[in-house]
C-alpha cells in the first residue's frame, strides 16, 4: 500500500481536501496522511465544502510535517508555495509534487462569496487529486 503525505502552510484548508479526497478516490490503494509547517486547526469551511460533496472531514486533525518524519513515504505533494519553500528538509525518497492552488482562507466578501472561492478551490483540488490516483495508483 502506498503511503501519501500532502503538505501546506497551516493543514487547515487545501491540504485537508486533498487528503479527504485522495482517501476517497485512493480507497485501500494508499494512506494518506496531511500536514503543515505550522498547525492551524481544520478550517469549519473546508470541513462544510466537503460535506456539500459528501466528504465528511470532520474527524481530521492538522498536524505538523515533524510528526511524520519516520514514515517512508511514496508520494509527498505540496499545495501551495509556501509550503514549498518552507518546508524544512524532510528525508524521503518520496516522489514529490507540486500545485500551487489559491487559498480560500484569505478570501474576503459576503459569506456567500467566501464559501463560493472554497467551492471553486474544492474543484481545483478534487481535479488534480482525481487525475493523481489515476495515473500514479
Amino acid at each position: 500500500m502506498k503511503k501519501i503525505l500532502v503538505l501546506c502552510t497551516g493543514n487547515s484548508c487545501r491540504s485537508q481536501i486533498a487528503e479527504g479526497y485522495l482517501r476517497y478516490f485512493a480507497g485501500d490503494k494508499a494512506e494518506v496522511y496531511s500536514a503543515g509547517v505550522e498547525t492551524h486547526g481544520v478550517n469549519p469551511r473546508a470541513i462544510a465544502t466537503m460535506a456539500e460533496d459528501g466528504i465528511d472531514i470532520s474527524g481530521h486533525t492538522s498536524n505538523n510535517i515533524t510528526e511524520y518524519q519516520d514514515i517512508p513515504f511514496d508520494f509527498v505533494i505540496t499545495v501551495c508555495d509556501n509550503a514549498k519553500e518552507r518546508c524544512p528538509f524532510f528525508p524521503t525518497t518520496a516522489k514529490k509534487f507540486h500545485e500551487n492552488f489559491p487559498d480560500p482562507a484569505k478570501a474576503t466578501g459576503t459569506e456567500e462569496t467566501i464559501m463560493q472561492q472554497f467551492r471553486t478551490v474544492r474543484q481545483l483540488i478534487k481535479d488534480y487529486t482525481k487525475s493523481f490516483v489515476a495515473a500514479h495508483l
